[in-house]
């Protein structure tokens, strides 16, 4: 039996990583309400029932971890007004330029279009300044297991290891900076509650080598138009790429397009065999992003999608911006 099957089993028996029902994983926070990753949206995530909340993670000059999407700040930060002149030559402002207290002089706002100045999502969050700003990993924490601790609630964290291979060439080694904090806060003890998550296979794969580590690992899937470090991400989606992430990996991130290819002109939907092929494999499916605002062509309202999902699919769990509406969908079935 393979090593990761043997962990994978013991972290099932103690149930570190299962539920009686799909998973719900805010992501980045409850992200349809607060602008996305700050502490709001985390706290609000926690309020709304989320079982995991996802913290995307970059690296500030000084090391620090920042809970932030991408490795550039414009799109959800006022960092051009306040550091006009720190863009690099291609006129992205980049988090690994900045250190921390530089980071914190900044207010996080909603996700905009940087071309148009306007809301990727219009009926969100309003862009006007607010008291938001970016936190690091370890608030973020700090702020899930107390209210953990006054609820009587056991939410999980969800940290995603942003563009490892990148980082690595300006200097930085994020895994290697992630595992400490984890283990600080106890997460690497069997029973935890989180998932650690990664596009790049090789960054999970040297979690596994080099630094040994048990944590249940999800290998996201996305396009290989993305071109992320060079993945392959259409091998992944056969058996024999599914069965080859089961030896390192206990679950897979697939984008929720690759399970639902379409509808009929009816509605009926058109499901590839994905789920069943990464069950057959031994792996978990939580597939991303079920936001209320950004349905599908042709699936005709948001209950709709989850349904085919939790129904029929049945998924293991399921990244969304809008975690209250998932389990309102999971408590009236």
């Amino acid at each position: 039996m393979r090593r990761t099957t043997i962990l994978f089993i013991a972290w099932l028996m103690i149930g570190a990583a299962v539920h009686a029902r799909p998973v719900v994983i805010a992501h980045r926070g409850a992200s349809g309400y607060l602008p996305e990753h700050t502490l709001a949206a985390a706290a609000y995530a926690h309020a709304l029932g989320a079982d995991y909340i996802e913290q995307d993670l970059v690296m500030s000059r000084d090391d620090v971890l920042v809970v932030l999407h991408d490795v550039h700040l414009e799109m959800t930060t006022n960092v051009a007004a306040i550091f006009p002149d720190r863009a690099r030559a291609d006129g992205r402002y980049y988090a690994i330029d900045f250190d921390w207290s530089e980071l914190q002089q900044l207010r996080a706002n909603e996700r905009i279009n940087v071309e148009t100045g306007q809301r990727v999502y219009p009926d969100r969050f309003p862009i006007q300044p607010g008291p938001f700003r970016l936190c690091r990993l370890e608030e973020q924490i700090t702020l899930i297991q107390g209210l953990n601790q006054s609820t009587e609630r056991n939410v999980g964290i969800y940290p995603e290891i942003k563009s490892p291979s990148w980082h690595a060439e300006e200097g930085k080694d994020l895994s290697a900076a992630l595992l400490p904090v984890l283990e600080r806060f106890g997460y690497l003890k069997p029973g935890a509650p989180i998932f650690v998550q990664c596009f790049e296979a090789s960054e999970l794969k040297r979690l596994r080598s080099k630094f040994k580590t048990n944590l249940p690992l999800i290998q996201l899937i996305g396009l290989d138009s993305w071109n992320h470090a060079n993945a392959d991400y259409d091998s992944m989606l056969t058996a024999a790429g599914l069965k080859q992430i089961a030896t390192y990996a206990q679950g897979i991130g697939p984008h929720l397009n690759q399970i639902l290819a379409s509808t009929t002109p009816t509605g009926t939907p058109i499901l590839t065999p994905l789920v069943a092929q990464a069950h057959r494999a031994g792996l978990l499916v939580h597939p991303y992003t079920f936001r209320t605002d950004e349905l599908p062509e042709d699936v005709p309202d948001f209950d709709a999608l989850v349904k085919v999902f939790i129904d029929t699919v049945a998924v293991d769990g399921l990244f969304t911006d809008h975690p209250d509406q998932i389990v309102n969908n999971l408590s009236a079935n």
